[in-house]
């Protein structure tokens, strides 16, 4: 609980406190501290956007909550507030449209990126509006064939990685993947490398559900994998890093 002489900067989105922070936007971020891990790599193959997937009873599995594919060339993995995610992720799908049917080609991964950064940028600037509590990585593939990976969080900001994680645990997954993340690691080995990480961080050797997306740089097409297909891969992951 802040003290009284806080409280006022805690409720107001647009009035920064003494010590220069903005509340609402942190409790943003804390949102998306607190959601399952997503993650984005650019591998020699492409692009892989990775997410841990809870499932409720009843659920259908096909059904993707936390993975989208943007537009043909590019996806996005979401953490935190999901909601906010799907509504930003309906205006990135928008401008991939309105850049094919203006320049007859795909949008670039930055662009979009910088688009929803702006848009959540905005909302920290408005009074009766509060932050997006969610942040994305936007994963894909330029027209010119070279892959990207960019994170937008609830500040507005947005930042290119290799290696990108958000979400809950993800300074341990971070350090897992460091340690044996290479710029030449392929598709394959880059989704049993994910696998391994998220068990490793998250503890969870039974049930574990991981939802992968790819974008190849060679057709550049973007493709969800059904979330069955994470059971090899977490397999293999067990297997090559001793995980018990």
């Amino acid at each position: 609980m802040f003290p009284p002489s806080q409280m006022g900067y805690d409720r107001a989105i647009t009035v920064f406190s003494p010590d220069g922070r903005l509340f609402q936007v942190e409790y943003a971020t804390e949102t998306v501290r607190r959601g399952t891990l997503s993650m984005g790599l650019i591998t020699k193959d492409g692009v892989l956007l990775a997410a841990e997937e809870y499932l409720t009873d009843f659920q259908d599995e096909n059904f993707s909550r936390k993975l989208f594919i943007v537009d043909m060339n590019m996806g996005a993995a979401v953490a935190g507030y999901v909601p906010d995610g799907r509504i930003l992720i309906d205006y990135a799908r928008e401008m991939c449209q309105y850049q094919r049917l203006l320049y007859d080609e795909p949008a670039n991964v930055e662009v979009i990126a910088k688009r929803i950064g702006d848009i959540k940028q905005s909302y920290t600037q408005h009074g009766g509006v509060r932050p997006f509590g969610v942040s994305i990585i936007f994963g894909g593939v330029d027209p010119d064939k070279t892959p990207h990976v960019f994170v937008t969080d609830p500040s507005g900001s947005y930042i290119k990685y290799y290696v990108a994680v958000i979400g809950a645990r993800a300074e341990e997954t971070r350090k897992i993947l460091k340690e044996n993340y290479t710029k030449d690691i392929s598709t394959e080995d880059a989704m049993v490398l994910v696998a391994a990480a998220i068990l490793k961080a998250t503890g969870i050797k039974e049930d574990l559900k991981i939802r992968y997306l790819v974008i190849n740089k060679e057709d550049m097409k973007a493709e969800l994998l059904p979330l069955e297909a994470s059971i090899e891969y977490i397999n293999r992951a067990k297997e090559k890093f001793g995980i018990e």
